[in-house]
């Protein structure tokens, strides 16, 4: 199997090693070295129907790179979009649900399929509209988070709480509602009034037993910071 490694602190390479006749795929434009032994070319994971619903669900590219060792043993590096963290995860006893804009790269025998979730998280939980993108299949996948990355644990009666655009991807066993508040509830009028005063946004109340990887930086804060400075 590809061996995939995080290498670098501040805005790390994910550098991979493959065997002759190994394959990986990863988001468009992640390459950014291979050797000459191997080959890129730009592919739909799953046929048209599944590039055009993970493109539509968290706006993946529609054609994924696939990256083959055909002449021998080879290595490349590749980047996510984002600068921040990378994590490797090991799917087939877990899956995992990934949030937009989070997948760098898999392995072969990962496949990334789209599913339906409720009206509620599809409206408000910003996690992929009324599809989200899920894992099947057994190896690895890499994800993404822009700053830091952490991995938490939710156990049976200690259910996690976290800001909606910190979460970058969670074990798809995990039961996860969406709430504007983190307080008790007043009604959903009343809680939204609460969210808009304190600060608090949209939350995801994650329950179960199972991971969740959350990064340290919100994509949208920083954005509306940057346009903001613009500005001045």
């Amino acid at each position: 199997m590809p061996v995939f490694t995080v290498t670098g602190d501040v805005d790390p390479f994910l550098h991979v090693s493959l065997a002759r006749g190994e394959t990986i795929y990863c988001e468009s434009d992640a390459m950014v070295m291979m050797e000459a032994t191997l080959d890129l070319k730009g592919k739909m994971k799953g046929g048209l129907g599944s590039a055009l619903m993970r493109t539509f669900a968290n706006g993946e590219s529609f054609f994924q790179q696939h990256i083959e060792a055909v002449r021998g043993d080879g290595d490349c590096l590749l980047s996510p979009t984002l600068p921040g963290a990378m994590q490797v995860v090991d799917v087939g006893a877990h899956h995992y649900i990934i949030s937009d804009g989070a997948f760098v790269a898999a392995s072969a025998g990962v496949d990334l399929r789209v599913r339906t979730q409720s009206l509620g998280n599809a409206l408000f939980a910003q996690s992929g509209g009324f599809f989200v993108t899920e894992t099947a299949g057994s190896g690895q996948v890499v994800v993404s988070g822009f700053g830091s990355m952490s991995e938490l644990e939710v156990e049976p009666g200690k259910d996690a709480i976290i800001d909606n655009a910190h979460v970058v991807c969670w074990d798809s066993a995990l039961r996860y509602e969406v709430s504007v508040t983190t307080g008790q509830s007043a009604g959903f009028l009343g809680n939204l009034v609460n969210s808009q005063t304190s600060g608090e946004g949209i939350v995801l109340r994650f329950s179960g037993k199972g991971k969740v990887y959350v990064c340290s930086r919100n994509r949208a804060s920083f954005r509306a910071w940057t346009q903001s400075g613009s500005r001045r």
